[in-house]
């Protein structure tokens, strides 16, 4: 089971990062943003004769849904966390490779983990990061597993 494949040991577990009060305020933050962008331009055409129009229009088509997408995210995000807070098994997450990789406009290492600990079995999954100096093979890090539900978070301090 790797990369997101249907493996012989069910189906592949969902990473969930942790979210910070202060990531999700963030996050809520932009999605307000996204969401009164367009709606305010659209005022300001009306109420004060400004030429923003098209630009208004635009703004509502484009950025209201796209503040909602990034709403839903963060709410499943939370929830995922708070499952795995709830129902949680705590495992060991060992560095099994270090590589580099690159997407378009975005690059990092991915680092290949074996997660394993007791109520299931050992699975292997590829965890895309920042490069740290710090990872290397061999390294082990805490993670929290669901099984039941499908997630598996691992914890850097």
């Amino acid at each position: 089971m790797r990369d997101g494949t249907y493996g012989t040991y069910g189906p592949p577990l969902e990473q969930v990062e942790r979210i910070s009060r202060l990531e999700a305020f963030l996050l809520y933050s932009s999605t307000v943003l996204l969401g009164l962008c367009g709606p305010v331009m659209l005022a300001c055409t009306y109420f004060a004769g400004a030429p923003l129009l098209l630009g208004g229009v635009l703004c509502t088509v484009l950025c209201a849904p796209l503040g909602l997408g990034l709403f839903f995210h963060a709410q499943v995000e939370k929830e995922n966390n708070r499952r795995l807070d709830a129902f949680g098994v705590q495992a060991t997450a060992e560095v099994t490779e270090v590589t580099p990789w690159e997407d378009a406009d975005d690059s990092g290492t991915a680092v290949g983990l074996r997660v394993s600990g007791p109520g299931f079995r050992t699975f292997e999954a590829t965890w895309r990061r920042a490069p740290h100096s710090a990872q290397r093979v061999g390294l082990r890090l805490d993670a929290v597993v669901d099984r039941a539900h499908g997630l598996f978070r691992i914890e850097v301090r």
